[in-house]
């Protein structure tokens, strides 16, 4: 059966629904620091904390959620959890929206910049 113009098969609405998902989990700043933090290899929990500087419990909720997503994996060692990325490619992507968001900013910059330079004299 020909596929209709315009119309998704379900792989790909179910694509777009996990994508979207996805965007959902990365979407708070304490797990972009997560994500940035884990860039260098797995660490603790008790670590993750204080270099995130935010009670365990916290970092449990975020933690919790990320794995479950699979954005995140971990292992035991000893009475340490110890958690990593799930993909390394999740920084490549996490990088190319942090460049997209630095160029709006610096293009908000320079039209501000314009803005006050022929504002100067009035």
């Amino acid at each position: 059966m020909a596929r209709r113009p315009g119309r998704q098969n379900q792989t790909e609405k179910d694509l777009y629904r996990k994508h979207a998902d996805f965007c959902k989990v990365i979407s708070h700043p304490t797990r972009l620091q997560i994500i940035d933090i884990l860039r260098d290899g797995e660490m603790a929990v008790s670590d993750l904390a204080l270099k995130l500087q935010i009670t365990v419990g916290n970092l449990s909720q975020h933690l919790s959620l990320m794995k479950q997503r699979r954005v995140l994996e971990s292992r035991k060692e000893g009475n340490s959890v110890l958690y990593r990325l799930a993909n390394p490619k999740m920084i490549k992507a996490c990088c190319l929206i942090r460049e997209i968001m630095y160029e709006q900013m610096e293009q908000d910059t320079a039209l501000l910049k314009r803005m006050d330079q022929s504002h100067a004299f009035e």
